[in-house]
C-alpha cells in the first residue's frame, strides 16, 4: 500500500495528490521539493527520507515528477514499478503528458488513481473529501430511509501559487457536479444552470456577468439536447453516485482570491527571527471558511518558538518532524483579519538558513461557495412520481494547492 501519490511540476506546483490512509500532512509536496533540490539533474529514480518510517520514490518524465511515500513493510521496486506504470496509463488516457494536460483532465486521473489503487469504478469513486460537503443525514446499511433523498453537489477545488510581492502567479479552479441519488426509480431529472455559463473565452450569453469556464466535459449518460440553448442538463440517474460534468477554469478566476498574506520577516545576527503574518479573508461579509490551516517551513536549525495570536480559538505549534510552525484558525469571516507574531530562535543563523523559511502553505473550505460563481438555477422532475424526494443542492470549495511564496530578505 502507498499512503500517498502525487504529481509535480517542474517548479514544484502541486497537478495531483491523493492521500490514499489519511495520515498525510501539508508538508510531504514541500519536504520532497527541498529534497529534490540538491540532486543531481540525472539522479532518477531516487529514493528520499521524508521523514522517520516514510520515504520517498520518484520518477521524472517530460518534465513532471511522479511520487509515491513508501512505508518499511513496501518494496521500494515496487513503488517504482507501480510509479512507471501510472506514467504509461496517464499518457494513455491524455495523449502527449504534461503540466497542461494533466490539469486539463485532473478529474478523470484522480478517478484513475482510485481504480488502480481500490478497484473502484471510473465516474463513480467517491465525493471529494470535505466535511462542509458531507451527506447530512447518512442511513445505515439495512436501515429504512422514510423519504428519498437527492444530493447535487457543486465542488471546486482551488490551486492558487502567489509570488513574495502579493502578484498572483497561478490561479486555477478545477470543478465537478456529482449527484448522490438515494431515489430508487428515479425518472428523468433536468438540472438548470446558471444562464450566462460559457464555454471559452468568448462566447456570450445571457444579460447578466458571465460565468466562464475554459474547458468542461459530461458524463456519457447526461443528455445534452438542450444545454445549448437553455443550459439544462437532462439525466436518468440510478441509485448512487455519478460525476455529471467537469470543468476547469484557467488563470482567470472571476472573483478575488479568498485569502491574502501579508508577512513581515525580521532577523538579527545572534540568531532570532520575528514573523509577523497578517491573514486576510477577501470574501463576503456573509461567507466564511474553516478549518483554516497555515503551514510555514521554518529552518531546521530551529530550537524554541514562541507565538502571540490575535484571538484565543486559534492555535500554533512548531512541528518538531518536519520543523514548520502549523497555525489553526477553524472559522474566519469573510472581510475579516487574523494575525500571528512567530518568535524563532535559530543558533548560527546564515543566509543559507533563512532561505528554508517558507513558502506558507494554506489549506481551508469555504461552505456554500464556488469561486467561478457557477450556480444551480433548478432541479426537477418530469413526469409522474410514487413521492417527491428530498433535493438538496450543496456546494464548497476547498484548496487543492495555495501557496503563498516569502521574502526572507
Amino acid at each position: 500500500m502507498l499512503p500517498q501519490v502525487f504529481v509535480l511540476s517542474s517548479k514544484g506546483d502541486r497537478l495531483l495528490y491523493k492521500d490514499f490512509r489519511g495520515d498525510g500532512d501539508s508538508g510531504l509536496v514541500d519536504t520532497f521539493c527541498r529534497r529534490i533540490a540538491v540532486l543531481p539533474a540525472d539522479q532518477a529514480p531516487v529514493f528520499m527520507q521524508a521523514r522517520p518510517g516514510l520515504h520517498f520514490a520518484h520518477v521524472r518524465h517530460a518534465g513532471l515528477y511522479f511520487v509515491a511515500t513508501v512505508l518499511p513493510s513496501t518494496s521500494p521496486f515496487v513503488a517504482v514499478e507501480f510509479l512507471n506504470r501510472l506514467v504509461t496509463l496517464l499518457k494513455d488516457y491524455c495523449g502527449s503528458l504534461n503540466e497542461k494536460t494533466v490539469s486539463l483532465n485532473f478529474a478523470l486521473l484522480y478517478e484513475v488513481l482510485d481504480e488502480l489503487l481500490f478497484g473502484a469504478d471510473t465516474q463513480q469513486s467517491k465525493i471529494a473529501p470535505s466535511s462542509a460537503a458531507a451527506r447530512p443525514v447518512l442511513s445505515l446499511r439495512g436501515e429504512q430511509v422514510s423519504q428519498p433523498e437527492i444530493f447535487l453537489d457543486v465542488v471546486e477545488r482551488l490551486m492558487v501559487t502567489i509570488a513574495a510581492n502579493g502578484t498572483p502567479m497561478k490561479a486555477d479552479i478545477q470543478g465537478e457536479i456529482r449527484l448522490k441519488s438515494f431515489f430508487p426509480g428515479c425518472s428523468e431529472m433536468r438540472i438548470g444552470l446558471t444562464e450566462e455559463f460559457c464555454v471559452g473565452k468568448t462566447e456570450l450569453r445571457g444579460y447578466g456577468t458571465a460565468v466562464r469556464v475554459d474547458e468542461c466535459s459530461f458524463h456519457s449518460s447526461v443528455k445534452l439536447d438542450e444545454f445549448e440553448r437553455s443550459r439544462i442538463l437532462r439525466v436518468n440517474p440510478g441509485q448512487g453516485e455519478l460525476t455529471l460534468m467537469q470543468y476547469q477554469v484557467a488563470d482567470d478566476i472571476p472573483a478575488a482570491l479568498p485569502f491574502h498574506l501579508f508577512p513581515t520577516i525580521s532577523h538579527d545576527p545572534s540568531g532570532r527571527i520575528q514573523v509577523y503574518l497578517k491573514l486576510r479573508c477577501d470574501l463576503s461579509p456573509k461567507s466564511y471558511a474553516v478549518n483554516v490551516h497555515l503551514h510555514l517551513p521554518v529552518p531546521k536549525a530551529t530550537l524554541s518558538f514562541s507565538q502571540e495570536l490575535s484571538s484565543p480559538e486559534q492555535t500554533a505549534t512548531l512541528q518538531a518532524t518536519t520543523k514548520s510552525v502549523e497555525w489553526v484558525v477553524p472559522r474566519i469571516q469573510g472581510g475579516s483579519q487574523l494575525s500571528a507574531l512567530f518568535k524563532l530562535e535559530v543558533p548560527g543563523l546564515s543566509r543559507a538558513g533563512l532561505l528554508e523559511l517558507g513558502p506558507a502553505s494554506l489549506s481551508f473550505e469555504l461552505p456554500a461557495y464556488t469561486c467561478s460563481g457557477l450556480q444551480v438555477r433548478f432541479l426537477r422532475f418530469t413526469g409522474p412520481q410514487p413521492s417527491l424526494p428530498h433535493r438538496w443542492v450543496r456546494y464548497v470549495t476547498h484548496s487543492n494547492s495555495y501557496v503563498i511564496r516569502l521574502s526572507a530578505g
